[in-house]
This record gives C-alpha cells, structure tokens and sequence, in this order.
C-alpha cells in the first residue's frame, strides 16, 4: 500500500502553525526532520528541543487531491510558495523506516522515558526510570510534540498506583501505555480512528501491559468512573466532551486535557470550571495544558 507524502521546509518559529494546518488538512502522520544539519543532543528533563530549520513530512491517503490539499495550504499558511512543498509516493516501509531512523529516546518529568522499540535503554539509565518502547505507526502520539509531553508529564507527576486511567484520544497509546507503566492497574483507550487502536495495541503488547488495557472507539465506550482521565486532542472536542469527561471521572477524580492553542484556554476554564475545580493551566511554547479535580456537585 501507497501513501502521498508531503514536505515543506520551515523555521522553528514556525513549525506549530504548520503542523496544525496540516493536521487541519487531513494528514494521517507528521514527522519532523532535522533540513540542515544541527544534532540535538540529550534534552534536559522536561525540555522538548527542536532545529532550527525543519522538514515536516506529512502523511495523506495516496489519492488525496495534490492541487487541492497544496491550495489548501497555501491559503492556510501565505507566505509559503508552491516551490516550498513537494510531493511524493511512498510505501509503509518507507515511512515506518524514516521514522526509527529520527527519533531519538526523551525524557519526562522524573522517570519517564520514552524509546523507540528500535533502541535498547542504557543499562545505567537508573534504577527508578520507567521506559515506554514505541512504536507509532500511523497514529499520533510519540512525545515530540509540546502537547504530548505536558500530558506525559503530568502523568509521571501523578499518583497513578492502583488506579484507572482514561486516554480519550489515545492516539499511539503512549499516555495509556506510560499510565500503566508508571503505576496505573488498568487503561482504557479511546479513539475514533481505526490506525490509532491498532497501533495502541501494538503498543501496549509491545509494553507487557496488553492484559490491562481496553481499547474502543467513542460510541463503543462503556460506563466507567475513572480515577484519572487524560485528553490530548483539540479545543472544540474537548470543549463539547466536557460533560462527558464529568461524568466519566469519579469524585476527586484528577483531569488533564491538551491540545489546546495559546488564547483558547480562557473559555475552556469556564466550560470546565462547571465540574471541575483546582483547575491550573501549564504552557509549551504555543500549547496549554489544563489541569483539575472533579467536584462533588
């Protein structure tokens, strides 16, 4: 099978805007590139490093409308000109095999460090680290975007023994799998897209932990009263998923939802602030994280 691969070389400064516009568009996958040559050696904890310049190479179904998905993002990001984008076809091998080639381990917060199932951990790593092996396949989810590491750093913050996790959005199924690695007793994974659940339990064999995770679509979803839920999509699902959220979360339930642009939070506090309180806002770079405890009401 055949996927259509675009790649657009931007500035750091840039690099948000563009990838949100290409998720807008439709892409399946994005991946970041180093387009010159500067090596990003190990982050300090809690520091998610990008280059300089950048190559974004986004996923599309091989027979997405080339003129029509490069008008789009013409019209979505101006000062780009069609000889700043380029089209190619590519097989899953390809792009499975561009992502191991890139993706370097990161860690967040105190424990948690994130592999790809390609790299072996040092054996010096520490005797407290908790290592999640990933691989994302199709689905989003790696920890190099600002929003997957807050989350993932709230989560190696949490006290998460013993407890439920729900990852509405679960995506690659890092922030479930990683839930579970640092304490949880049992995820629950929820996405509307076939890729993500595959690769989720992929993932979560991949961890030793797929006795204790369950995966559904949305509609599928059962009644739950979760300890802790963590949502990493966007602002207007997770503004109408509120309710939802509330009614999914038992009392003192603790809450994180990401995903969230600069200038959006200020709307979603007083949507949630209906259920929930203690509600803290955390920041990266152009992205928030918000934070709370279910209420009793």
């Amino acid at each position: 099978m055949t996927w259509l691969e675009l790649s657009v070389t931007v500035r750091a400064d840039q690099q948000e805007r563009v990838e949100l516009a290409l998720e807008d568009l439709g892409s399946l996958a994005v991946t970041l590139l180093d387009a010159e040559d500067n090596p990003i050696f190990e982050p300090a904890p809690g520091e998610t490093p990008v280059w300089p310049t950048l190559q974004l190479q986004a996923l599309f179904d091989a027979d997405t409308d080339r003129p029509g998905l490069l008008a789009a993002l013409l019209d979505l990001v101006p000062e780009f000109g069609p000889e700043n984008v380029q089209f190619r076809d590519v097989a899953d091998q390809e792009w499975t095999r561009a992502w191991m080639d890139t993706y370097q381990p990161m860690q967040f917060g105190r424990r948690l460090w994130i592999y790809p199932w390609n790299i072996e951990p040092p054996a010096d790593l520490g005797d407290d680290a908790i290592v999640v092996r990933l691989d994302p396949g199709l689905a989003f989810g790696t920890g190099t975007h600002p929003t997957t590491a807050l989350c993932l750093e709230w989560l190696d913050g949490s006290d998460l023994a013993g407890k439920t996790v729900v990852d509405f959005g679960c995506g690659s199924g890092v922030l479930a799998i990683a839930a579970l690695k640092l304490g949880a007793a049992r995820a629950i994974g929820v996405d509307n897209d076939a890729q993500a659940l595959t690769a989720s339990r992929d993932n979560a064999q991949r961890n030793g932990v797929s006795q204790v995770i369950d995966l559904y679509t949305p509609d599928e979803l059962p009644s739950c009263h979760a300890e802790l839920m963590v949502a990493n999509i966007l602002a207007g699902p997770l503004h109408d998923l509120a309710p939802q959220f509330a009614a999914r979360l038992q009392v003192h339930g603790a809450l994180a939802i990401s995903g969230i642009l600069a200038g959006q939070e200020a709307e979603l506090l007083v949507r949630y602030g209906e259920w929930f309180e203690h509600l803290q806002v955390a920041t990266r770079g152009d992205w928030v994280r918000i934070t709370g405890v279910r209420r009793k009401i």
